[in-house]
């Protein structure tokens, strides 16, 4: 008997329908099909154990599967569940077999029938949702995540004994409700720093909030001990909030990865990620047999935070020029390309030398001639030129840590970042793609951007001192424009142009001695 079930495999953040196929007929032998890894083919012996200690068995006779379509290959033990269900009816060991075409089912079969958790539910389900499936059948786990799908019956299960009962109509199962709006908006505002527990740092405060409200790239240079990683924490929460759409492309990202944490609807926050600096070229960008995303696309609607910047490997640098620029990352294989989504804010880190004390008001550098500047040259010119904003970051005095008066917090600054930023959306709205001062195409540069002949005259001065190269010019005015909208000046005065050149300070002559 020939029987079909419906699965789903996800390719970077998108879901294709695979169709299950098993006929069970006279002979011997079992055989799949369809480009299975070995982790698809392992499923058999899973599916027989889980099988047998539910009082089911695995048929005697000639089992067929067949993974369509089948020039693409299948990964994974999420197919665990679909090929058991389909088995069961080419076997006529349940009945109404018929219905199992109108579920997406998948899960992951433990060896006493219980079902483990998948990656990519939320995928699954919109792919699922599109193609008018009845319904989808998924572990427990990953059920709330799924449902939040619209026009889409989601059913969280536990055990394979309770999707046998619901085919033979011997229980029911109740589709999970979620509300998605209400559970998205009640967790927008919860964060675990504030920039009221700053002490000090003004300065610092009001580059993070520049950055932030151009949506700008960032480092900080300091002494050890100066607040750089504290400081960095805490630019979550004066981002402006997630809208709904970014909230379902950030979600996708994560659930693909597995880093969607259990019984999780959306993401509602804006993600903020540091990796180690002894991370991979491939960990970074994204990448394996099957591509995965890295973490330049788990940041992506966030904030990627490198820390001590010149203890990453120069080729792992190097790889995120091409994602910064163009908002995405394509990973290339020889049957498969892949898009994942990168639109992330870059904050950085570093010493301003090997000992950490370079530029210190009190304590003296202790590093030999031109160590300074070998440390800094760790980091290539055309990365730098891709970070907008350099600034200086100085221990805070003792005055400044003993006042019991709290900073501003970061609700009030996040109110001028949401203000600054809506200037931006109104700027941008014919222009798909763009939506903060820091995507501007050079294009656009000259209408968005236009300063007066004083401001000429003072970027020209800076551009000849500093021997700043055509994209740094570009980035200037680009903060300069988000100086201005924070401002809510329409057109960008000479202070505004003035403040941002002062964000150059990795350009400036005899920075590094």
């Amino acid at each position: 008997m020939l029987i079909k079930t419906f699965g789903s495999a996800v390719y970077g953040v998108e879901a294709l329908t695979i169709t299950v196929e098993v006929h069970v007929t006279n002979g011997q032998k079992f055989y799949m099909v369809g480009l299975p890894d070995n982790a698809v083919k392992e499923s058999a012996q899973r599916i027989e154990s889980a099988l047998k200690s539910i009082g089911h068995y695995m048929p005697r006779t000639k089992v067929i599967i067949n993974l369509a379509p089948a020039d693409i290959k299948k990964t994974g033990s999420a197919f665990d569940l679909p090929i058991a269900m389909a088995i069961l009816g080419a076997s006529e060991q349940i009945a109404h077999a018929e219905r199992l075409s109108e579920y997406i089912i998948m899960g992951e079969l433990s060896l006493d029938g219980n079902i483990q958790p998948i990656k990519g539910a939320l995928p699954i389900a919109i792919t699922a949702a599109k193609e008018q499936f009845k319904g989808l059948i998924v572990p427990s786990q990953n059920s709330r995540e799924a449902g939040m799908v619209s026009n889409l019956q989601v059913y969280g299960v536990s055990h394979i004994n309770e999707v046998i009962h619901f085919f033979k109509d011997e229980t029911s199962l109740q589709p999970v409700a979620v509300n998605t709006k209400e559970e998205f908006y009640q967790s927008q505002y919860r964060f675990e720093h504030d920039f009221s527990e700053v002490k000090g740092q003004e300065n610092i405060k009001r580059a993070l909030e520049i950055a932030a409200a151009g949506g700008h790239n960032a480092i900080l240079i300091g002494p050890p001990g100066a607040g750089k990683t504290m400081l960095a924490k805490r630019l979550p929460s004066i981002l402006p909030p997630l809208s709904l759409q970014e909230a379902l492309e950030t979600t996708k990202i994560h659930s693909v990865a597995g880093k969607l944490p259990a019984n999780t609807t959306l993401i509602s926050r804006r993600p903020f990620r540091s990796p180690h600096h002894t991370i991979s070229d491939a960990a970074l960008v994204g990448g394996g047999g099957i591509p995965q995303p890295g973490e330049i696309s788990l940041s992506h609607n966030g904030v990627l935070f490198l820390d001590e910047l010149p203890e990453f490997k120069r080729t792992v640098l190097e790889v995120m020029r091409q994602p910064m620029e163009e908002r995405k990352v394509t990973i290339s294989r020889a049957k498969v390309a892949v898009d994942f989504p990168a639109s992330f804010m870059l904050i950085a880190s570093m010493n301003p030398c090997p000992c950490g004390f370079y530029n210190h008001p009190e304590k003296e550098c202790t590093c030999p001639s031109g160590a300074v500047q070998k440390y800094l040259n760790k980091i290539s010119g055309p990365l730098l030129d891709r970070i907008d904003l350099h600034v200086e970051v100085t221990p805070v005095p003792f005055s400044a840590l003993s006042t019991p008066k709290s900073g501003e917090d970061s609700a009030a600054i996040r109110s001028r970042v949401i203000r600054a930023r809506a200037l931006q959306e109104k700027r941008f709205s014919g222009q798909p793609g763009i939506y903060c001062n820091a995507q501007i195409s050079s294009k656009m540069l000259k209408e968005i951007c236009g300063i007066d002949a004083t401001g000429q005259s003072l970027l020209k001065n800076a551009m000849d001192k500093l021997n700043l190269s055509a994209r740094a010019y570009d980035r200037i005015l680009k903060v300069s424009r988000t100086i201005a909208d924070l401002a809510e000046s329409i057109p960008i005065q000479t202070e505004h142009l003035a403040e941002a050149i002062q964000y150059r300070s990795l350009d400036r002559e005899g920075w590094a001695g």
